[in-house]
């Protein structure tokens, strides 16, 4: 009841809802996604997309089935798109000789252009990451210029990993707005 009750919050945004229910089926969907994948930051990936997608589209559920087979099926999901995007990336097998030519003629430092481009694209950027709120620009800060896992950002904030989960899931929710609506 307490999750029908939780969903049906969640529908209405309710975030404390949607805490609670990534909460209560988080270990399920990571279990059964690292049984497939048998790697553990695929899995992570896979599950915080899962959990992303569900809440974007949780108006769809359908209380005939149960909530952890349809982020279940989520989840399979996620993962199948993810094989498909490494499969589509181009491999050419070389011989070393092709490897020996190639480096010598190809040059891979950046171009004056390359670098003006970059620094523009980071500027803009970070524009727009302080219009963010200050908590949430902590986290962006912490996992992609910081590099720091998720674990180590909760314990750097003092936080629980998932809440740490769920703010990064905001984070760039709202930061992919901002982009946008700047586009």
């Amino acid at each position: 009841m307490e999750i029908i009750k939780n969903i049906e919050l969640a529908k209405q945004g309710d975030q404390s809802a949607f805490t609670f229910l990534l909460d209560h089926y988080w270990n399920e969907v990571y279990g059964f996604m690292l049984k497939r994948t048998e790697n553990e930051t695929d899995t992570e990936d896979i599950v915080i997309e899962t959990f992303a997608k569900a809440f974007d589209k949780i108006h769809t559920y359908n209380p005939e089935f149960q909530f952890n087979t349809w982020l279940i099926a989520i989840a399979k999901n996620v993962h199948i798109d993810m094989l498909r995007k490494r499969k589509s990336s181009l491999s050419v097998d070389f011989s070393n000789e092709d490897d020996y030519r190639a480096y010598n003629l190809a040059d891979t430092a950046p171009t004056a252009e390359d670098k003006i481009i970059t620094e523009q694209n980071l500027s803009r950027l970070l524009q727009c990451i302080k219009e963010l709120k200050p908590h949430y620009q902590e986290v962006i800060q912490l996992r992609y210029f910081q590099e720091l896992s998720y674990q180590e950002i909760a314990d750097e904030l003092g936080e629980p990993l998932n809440n740490i989960k769920i703010k990064l899931l905001r984070a760039k929710k709202l930061l992919a707005e901002i982009i946008l609506n700047k586009g």
